[in-house]
């Protein structure tokens, strides 16, 4: 594993069909031309809130783009609120935004009115499926993709103002090790690095979390694996990334799970809709809602045990995804409910 840390050596650092309804005066409409738009003051118009908010921070990141950070973040919102959880996920990806893509949404205005303009951050939340909120970003916007630092700490900041409405705040984080993708991150209370087992992914991931401990944290980055072809190989590519964090950088990084690969995933993608909404049995939603555990605090044994029936894994055996997801969250069937 001593070639992840050769790569991480010499990586040189990143230059700068649900009813989606508007919480402010944002509406869900064609999204105007970014090169459109007038051009904005450097600085932001309002300053910057006293302090970030109070609530639960978890920003998902990667140091390779590609290994499925956007879905893993609007799946896992639906997935806390439907326990109850008020959730609201930033689109920090702010140049490249995939979000409301995601969610078959677009929003009249996003973060580049927030940022760039005078609105007020209230007027871009959007309102999603089983209540998640919103707040997108713009695609091909040049000045948003290098935010400076100080813009950066305004638009965490400005998350204060929703503090009263939400209880856990998700950021889809860019991928990369670039300052705007780490000043985003290094403020949030739980970090997720996701990987896949693709050697150039978990390289990469590595070299994320070499570059984010050199930062001030609030946490040390947990690693998540995606698009796992069973669990044991999950558990193989988690182990490869503890044991060179460990040797190299003296840091124990937890293990918080996998997501399997499924064919479902990129067919709820074609459909604009979260795979949880679309398949909500699938191999990948069983995962989901055990990673959703997770953050709630309710993971009983380690992930990388071997699955006993008890929650600590997916079931193998996709007859059993639907007893699964139920048992793992208490989730009613839609169908029943009604």
């Amino acid at each position: 594993m001593s070639d992840i840390e050769n790569k991480s050596k010499s990586t040189p650092a990143a230059k700068a069909a649900p009813t989606i309804r508007p919480i402010g005066g944002s509406k869900s409409a064609p999204r105007r031309n970014p090169g459109s738009r007038s051009k904005r003051s450097s600085k932001p118009v309002v300053p910057p809130p006293p302090s970030r908010p109070r609530r639960r921070t978890i920003a998902v990141t990667s140091g390779k783009g590609g290994v499925g950070k956007t879905n893993i973040v609007t799946n896992l919102a639906i997935a806390l609120a439907r326990q109850g959880i008020r959730v609201l996920v930033l689109d920090g990806d702010l140049g490249l935004a995939n979000v409301d893509l995601l969610l078959g949404v677009a929003p009249q205005f996003d973060l580049q009115d927030v940022i760039l303009g005078g609105r007020n951050l209230r007027d871009v939340v959007l309102e999603g499926q089983d209540g998640i909120r919103v707040v997108p970003a713009s695609s091909g916007v040049e000045e948003l993709a290098n935010l400076d630092e100080y813009r950066t700490e305004v638009l965490l900041r400005s998350l204060a103002e929703l503090d009263g409405d939400v209880d856990i705040i998700l950021i889809d984080s860019p991928s990369g090790i670039g300052t705007h993708a780490t000043s985003l991150i290094q403020g949030a209370d739980q970090i997720l690095v996701v990987t896949t087992p693709e050697p150039t992914s978990f390289s990469d991931a590595y070299a994320m979390i070499k570059v984010l401990v050199r930062r001030p944290l609030k946490c040390t980055p947990a690693l998540l694996v995606n698009q796992a072809d069973s669990e044991e190989s999950a558990i193989a590519v988690a182990r490869r990334v503890k044991n060179v964090a460990k040797r190299f950088l003296n840091l124990d990084v937890d293990y918080w799970g996998y997501i399997l690969d499924d064919e479902s995933v990129p067919k709820s993608v074609l459909r604009q809709e979260p795979f949880l909404s679309t398949y909500p049995y699938s191999p990948a939603s069983s995962c989901i809602y055990q990673l959703a555990r997770r953050v709630m605090g309710q993971q009983g044994k380690n992930p990388a045990g071997p699955y006993n029936g008890k929650g600590s894994g997916p079931h193998k055996d996709s007859g059993h995804h639907k007893e699964h997801a139920e048992t793992t969250l208490s989730i009613v069937d839609p169908s029943e409910e009604a």
